[in-house]
């Protein structure tokens, strides 16, 4: 878990500086230890504070010497160059904070001229503006239509990658699956000739088709098996006033 961030302020209530202050100091020890030891490099540090009359050394006094003469060989340029006082310290905190206020301000800027452009877009007029107030609407104008043609751009490739993998599909699937040709079947004459041959084709079938039951069809020879009337049978099989 992360620690909160500290507000870099000084402390105006003394009680509340002094356990600060006690606080810190126990940390800051505790980091140089734990960089000697872990990284295994020469360090020391040196604390002065109100509250006590001699400064307060880690490792000790010889460690922190030796370390002091090592330091002093070195030379200038190598010495200050990421040495830091009270007052560059401070320094780097104000340029730091100013570009983030420019950075800010610039986020605010254009958000305050997309909103414009928004109300230009439903009606409203641009009396209110000035000079510098144009420039930033045309410069806001300027990146959103960069995004549109951007955002286009992107839509054409994909769609002119998606229509050509759907036309080689298209193409691959007609070479499978193109059916093998069938042998149709010649149209029926139309005429006499064409009735003439149905009707006998029809009558074929039902020849072929009859059973004993209807006991009709020829035997052996030229005699015709035709229906057994019995004498009981009173309907006349020619229903016609000129036959008795």
């Amino acid at each position: 878990m992360t620690r909160k961030k500290v507000k870099l302020a000084f402390i105006t209530n003394d009680s509340a500086r002094k356990a600060t202050f006690k606080k810190r100091k126990k940390g800051l020890m505790k980091k140089v230890s734990e960089l000697s030891t872990l990284c295994g490099i020469d360090a020391c540090a040196i604390i002065y504070s109100p509250y006590e009359n001699q400064p307060e050394v880690w490792p000790n006094t010889m460690g922190a010497q030796r370390v002091l003469a090592e330091f002093k060989r070195m030379p200038e340029m190598e010495q200050s160059k990421k040495m830091v006082n009270q007052e560059s310290f401070i320094r780097q905190r104000i340029a730091k904070a100013s570009e983030q206020l420019k950075k800010q301000s610039k986020e605010n800027r254009e958000k305050e001229m997309t909103e414009v452009m928004y109300q230009c877009l439903a009606g409203k007029g641009l009396q209110n503006l000035n000079l510098g107030d144009l420039n930033d609407l045309g410069w806001v104008v300027d990146q959103n239509l960069k995004e549109i043609n951007k955002r286009i751009e992107a839509f054409k490739k994909r769609a002119s990658t998606s229509s050509s993998f759907s036309s080689s599909s298209v193409v691959l699937v007609s070479q499978v699956a193109t059916p093998l040709p069938v042998e149709q079947k010649p149209v029926v004459e139309l005429g006499l000739e064409g009735m003439q041959r149905a009707q006998t084709e029809w009558f074929n079938d039902w020849m072929n088709n009859n059973t004993s039951e209807q006991q009709i069809g020829f035997g052996h020879g030229d005699e015709m098996i035709m229906h057994n009337f019995s004498d009981n049978h009173n309907t006349s099989v020619w229903p016609n006033a000129f036959f008795p």
